[in-house]
Order: structure tokens, then sequence, then C-alpha cells
């Protein structure tokens, strides 16, 4: 049941109760946690928080503690699964669900008791209708009730003509109910930051402060740097938090004296979508930014000419540009984003500037919005220690407060070696003509002993994989017909245990709506071929599945989708 009054329903609700924190291992789902912990601090109210990173650590942490907590409270996942079906809870158990996983379970949508959606109802939602999905058995039960004698041949004739139509009826409501739920479940895509919904909560309760605004702001900028959701709802929530930015960091009088050493202030900026550029070199951020390195397609020894050409039309030395870029000449850096913007037409790369928000702690530090989400998102996915994912988990919490920019900056760097890494990978895939056209999809598969696969075991870096191979493969090909298809990556996970990590994504157009069919398709698919595979993730276009079936797998995959 969705709910309307997010204070009176939920958080008064909850107010002097303990409650069980669920969070999934995603940097939105890491900061609308952040703002639920500061608004629950403010409030004294006790609460356990357990991270978790899929369908089967979900089931576990509420068999274990769901003697103890009557208010559960699901932040990124519940929403797309049937809960009372697969957790089969007590009837005084209540769940709070704020998840940006679309569509919603109907039943979670139409249970009024125990399911409680913390969710924005944007226009998309397209809830089918009650009578359309659910039925009164009452119909069915009248069938047997011919106790007493029925008098005349007549009147029987009638009640069996009767039945007969009311069970063609049933029939026919059955089919459409199939054909309505089918159309609602077919794709799988994203609403609003789960981060945003919660910072509406402590808005609407005069608590938000700026430190929630700027995680709300990164929770936006995952779903982004996530290529979850849309540039036109991008844009529009980008604006809905300007007028908050606008309201929080207003500055009246003197400006000079009203910056204290340790303020912290966030600012609205047009800003180059280079990642890390500004704690990296330019050289380097630009040779692993997704955009520019398959624009300039820099695999190839042609496009490394292409980005010394670059650096010429900008008259920028290469001595300034492969140095960090805040020990760069201040002179270059003033005018930097215009130059850069200039050439970067030339070159035809027209959409270089995206609207995004900074943060300066005091004078020295200052972070764009995607920084922190790379260092976050890394830190929850480091395989360089053999550390368990709740303390990563922990780790990159932390990294989201101010008092704790060592772990941002750790997490920084961890960035640059996994975008490295991606971009390698990458070259690799596509000077060895790894990505192969399957008719309906395109196809990539990592093999064992490929250099990083550890860290493509994971599944946030090995969907930030597949969407940069697609991105590059698109300006390599010359075939017109793969720039419009959706591709399949795999990559192993488990050795000892034969199993491989399968995703699936839509394809890369200018209007694409993000909205991903791979979900439903490989749940049919291993239905058809009764492959071994394991639904885990929150993402349903994300499996797990036995080595030996992946080749009838694939098979099943392209039967269904030509």
């Amino acid at each position: 049941m969705f709910l309307s009054d997010f204070r009176k329903e939920f958080y008064e609700v909850v107010l002097n109760q303990r409650v069980l924190l669920l969070v999934a291992s995603d940097v939105d789902a890491l900061c609308a946690c952040k703002i639920l912990q500061a608004l629950f601090q403010c409030d004294h109210v006790q609460y356990t928080l357990v991270p978790v990173s899929g369908w089967q650590e979900l089931e576990t942490a509420f068999l274990e503690h769901k003697d103890q907590f009557q208010y559960f409270v699901l932040i990124n996942c519940g929403a797309n699964i049937d809960l009372l079906e697969v957790l089969q809870p007590e009837e005084d158990i209540i769940f709070f669900v704020c998840d940006t996983h679309r569509p919603i379970n109907i039943v979670n949508v139409y249970n009024e008791t125990q399911i409680k959606l913390l969710v924005k109802q944007d226009n998309d939602l397209e809830i089918p209708a009650y009578d359309d999905i659910f039925r009164d058995e009452e119909d069915s039960g009248n069938e047997s009730d011919e106790s007493e004698p029925s008098g005349k041949r007549q009147r029987f004739e009638e009640e069996v003509v009767e039945r007969t139509m009311k069970r063609r009826q049933r029939r026919e409501w059955e089919a459409r109910r199939q054909e309505i739920l089918f159309d609602y479940e077919q794709y799988e895509y994203h609403g609003t930051s789960c981060a945003m919904m919660m910072f509406e909560l402590a808005w609407i309760m005069s608590k938000d402060l700026n430190d929630m605004l700027w995680w709300a702001i990164v929770g936006l900028t995952d779903q982004w740097v996530q290529d979850k959701i849309t540039q036109m709802k991008y844009v529009t929530d980008i604006g809905a938090l300007q007028r908050h930015v606008s309201r929080h960091n207003h500055r009246n009088g003197d400006e000079e004296n009203s910056l204290s050493i340790d303020c912290m202030r966030i600012a609205f900026e047009y800003d180059l979508c280079l990642a890390l550029y500004q704690h990296w070199s330019l050289y380097e951020s630009l040779c692993n930014t997704c955009y520019t390195s398959a624009s300039l397609k820099l695999w190839s020894v042609q496009g490394q000419k292409k980005l010394q050409e670059f650096f010429a039309d900008m008259g920028l030395p290469l001595k300034q540009v492969k140095q960090k870029f805040h020990s760069m000449d201040i002179s270059l850096k003033e005018n930097l984003r215009e130059m850069i913007e200039e050439s970067a037409n030339k070159f035809g790369m027209k959409d270089l500037r995206v609207q995004t928000f900074s943060i300066h702690f005091g004078f020295k530090n200052k972070f764009l919005a995607s920084d922190v989400v790379y260092a976050a998102s890394s830190l929850m996915e480091n395989t360089e220690k053999d550390e368990s994912g709740t303390d990563n988990f922990i780790k990159a919490l932390d990294s989201l407060s101010r008092s704790n920019l060592d772990k941002l900056h750790q997490g920084l760097e961890l960035a640059k070696k996994q975008l490295c890494a991606i971009q390698r990978t990458v070259a690799s895939c596509i000077c060895t003509n790894l990505v192969i056209s399957q008719g309906p999809f395109l196809y990539c598969y990592l093999m064992e002993g490929t250099p990083d696969v550890k860290l493509f075991s994971r599944p946030i870096s090995l969907c930030l994989l597949s969407k940069y191979l697609l991105r590059s493969f698109i300006y390599s090909t010359k075939n017109k017909r793969c720039k419009l298809l959706p591709m399949v990556m795999a990559a192993p996970l488990d050795i000892e245990q034969g199993t491989v990590i399968m995703v699936g994504i839509p394809p890369q157009t200018e209007s694409s709506d993000k909205k991903n069919f791979f979900g439903r398709a490989f749940e049919k698919a291993a239905e058809n071929t009764n492959s071994r595979t394991l639904h885990n993730y929150f993402d349903m276009s994300i499996i797990e599945l036995k080595m030996e079936d992946r080749s009838k797998f694939l098979d099943a995959l392209i039967s269904l989708l030509s």
C-alpha cells in the first residue's frame, strides 16, 4: 500500500519502537540510510542496521531478527517481489519499503496491513486495477450448493448453462489477467532515488540539514552514473534539489567573513563529465571516462593521435595535462571548462558538460557529487583485501561523512584503479573481437585469467563495464544494426563452484527509456532449459548461472528474443 503522508504513517509509527534497517549494497541506498540514521539519532530511535546484497541475505537477516522486531525498513530492496510469500512473516510484522526498483509487485501495492510503500507515485507506475488482478472466489463456491432437489428439469438446465457461462468468464478473466500482468512486469526500470525520498521526509519534518541534502544529491547522482534513469528525469530531479541548495547555502552580508575554515557549502555546477578529473590528471581522466574514450576510440593508435590533436586544439601542453589537476597553472585552469567544451564540439563530443553539484569542506577540499559516487561504490566492491561485504559496506557508509575524508580519498584512489581496469578490459575486448553479435543481442564473456577479472565478479563493476563496453563497441563497429542492440555480458564468479555472473543491459540509444527486459527474459530462458540459475540480486537483470549451462541458456535466450 502506498503511503501518502510519510511523517504520520511512517515516522511517527516507528518513533518509539525498535527498528531493523535492511539496506541494499548500492550508493543510493547508502545515502538514504545516512539520512534516516541522522533522523533516528535526532529522535533517539533505536535501530539495528543490516546490509544485504541479495535476496538470500535479506531472508537470512529477516529470519535472524523476526522475533526481536516488529518494524522492518527495507531500503532499495523488496518492492519488486511478493515479500509476504518470500518471507512468510507473522501477521503483526510491518514492512516499510523505500525502493527505486520498478515495477512494484502487485501484491505489495494492494496489501493494506503489512506492506507500506515509501515510494513517490510517479506517472509511469501504471498499476493495474485491483479487479483486473484479484477476484473473489465466491463465484466458484456457489457451484456445489445443489443439495436440495431442483424440482424441474428446466431449472436444472438453466443452472448448467449458468455454470458454464461462469467458467468461461473465469477463463477469459484469467487470460486477460495474465496479459495485463505480463505487460506490467515485462520491463524493469528505476523510479525516484531513495535518498531523495528520505530527504523529502526530513524536509517535511523541518529536520533537513545541509549534510542530508548532500546525501540526497549523491543518491541521485548514483542513478545517473549507473545509467539507471533518463536524462530528462535526472534534469528534473536536479532542478528540485537546486531549490533546496539555494535555501541551505544562501549567504547574507560580507561573503569573506561568513565562511569559517571548516564550513561546508554546496554549489550548483555546470561541470565537465570527466571522471574524477579534479583528483587526477586531465590526461588520465580523459582516457578513462567512458564518453571521451569511446568517442575518440582511444584503444586504437588512431585514437591516441586524435587525443594529442585534441590537446593541441585547446593549446594545452602535454606537460600540464599529465600532472595532477590541482598542480596545473592557474592561468590555464581559469577558462578550462570553456576551452575543453569548445574543442570537444569540434571533435564530435557535444555532451561533455552536465548539471551537477559540488561540495566544499572549508577552503581545501572540493568534491563533485560523481566523485563521491565513484569512491563509495569502489569501497563497497573492493576486491584488494579479502574483507567481508559488511566491512566494505561500513567503510563506504563512513566515506559519506565529512569527518572521514581520509576514507573518501582512499575510495577515490580505488575508483581510479577501477576505471583504469574497465578501460583496459574494454580495449582488450574490442581489439580481440570478444564482442559477438548473437542475433537479437551482443554477447561478451570474460575468460578466467583475464586481468582484473576478480573485480568484475561484483555486480556494480560488471554493469559499469558492460555499459562502457557497449558504448565503445557502438563507436568501433561499422554495422548499423549492432548499434541498436542490447548486450549480455558474463564473467566468472566462483571457480570452485563453477558459476558465472551474467548481466543484461538495454540498447544505448539517445531516446532510450532505460527500461530493461532482460530480467523476465532470463527467468523464461532458465525455465525453458532447466538451467541452474540463481536470481539472487535485487536487479532482476543480473543472475548467477552454472558454467556448464551457459550455452543452452544462451540458445534459449536467442530463440526467446528473436
